[in-house]
């Protein structure tokens, strides 16, 4: 991935941040971006110390309606065109599919799912002329096997995958391969999160939840970052040419469903 340019969303932690490590050790010149500038800097600078690849950052906020154009004019002016897009977000707050007022929808949707269609829009046209690119989305397990209590992020994230499948069709013969990768029970933030609010929810310790968890995935044990680091590398690289189109699970085997 040597000069290669990355842009990595919300990768000022968690897996975002996961990859943008993964991606910048492979080589590429990776963009971070997220909402808290202190947090950026300092992993921006650790990674620059690795003398792999270079990294830069941008402070925006997905929910912000003028953050596609000005992240990706910001992130041109560090390494060039955007070679690999990494879009991301964080999830909204847990809820039942039938107690979601309609305002909810909307704001939800204009903060999750509008933001990376309009970054990913940008993005392709340059790497359609280059006749070169990469597009990979984050999502969620709840695509496939809807996650209790997650109504918004399941209905959310599975309007990104059927864009980006569209997509992927509309672009393939340029050489632009867009492909969506689903995480289990990643030990992230977000993960700690949640099993902190099922406890809460249940009254049950926070140690009886994690065990309730770990028991439904089969290789027993919540994956690394690394580990679905490594995977979204490989699909950003050169050796991935020929998949497009495709929904990547690593979760250990917990989706059940076919």
């Amino acid at each position: 991935m040597t000069n290669k340019c990355a842009l990595v969303l919300a990768s000022s932690q968690g897996l975002g941040l996961g990859v943008a490590t993964a991606l910048c050790a492979e080589g590429a010149n990776v963009v971070l971006m997220g909402r808290g500038e202190e947090r950026l800097a300092t992993e921006t600078a650790a990674l620059n110390e690795r003398k792999a690849g270079r990294a830069a950052y941008v402070v925006a906020d997905l929910a912000d309606p003028t953050t596609p154009e000005r992240v990706l004019d910001a992130a041109q002016k560090f390494f060039g065109p955007i070679d690999i897009l990494v879009n991301n977000s964080g999830g909204p707050a847990g809820g039942l599919a039938s107690g979601v007022a309609a305002k909810t929808w909307d704001d939800e949707f204009a903060k999750m799912v509008l933001p990376i269609f309009e970054i990913t829009r940008l993005a392709i046209q340059g790497m359609r002329a280059r006749q070169w690119g990469r597009v990979i989305t984050l999502a969620s397990s709840g695509v496939v096997q809807p996650i209790p209590q997650l109504a918004v992020s399941n209905a959310m994230r599975s309007s990104v995958v059927s864009w980006m499948k569209t997509l992927s069709l509309e672009v393939a013969a340029d050489g632009v391969t867009v492909n969506v990768v689903l995480p289990g029970r990643i030990d992230t933030p977000r993960v700690a999160q949640l099993d902190q609010a099922a406890a809460a929810k249940s009254g049950k310790p926070i140690a009886d939840m994690v065990k309730a968890s770990l028991a439904t995935i089969p290789m027993g044990r919540y994956g690394r970052v690394d580990e679905f680091a490594s995977v979204v590398a490989f699909l950003a690289g050169q050796t991935s040419s020929y998949v497009t189109g495709s929904v990547i699970r690593i979760d250990g085997g917990m989706i059940k469903a076919i």
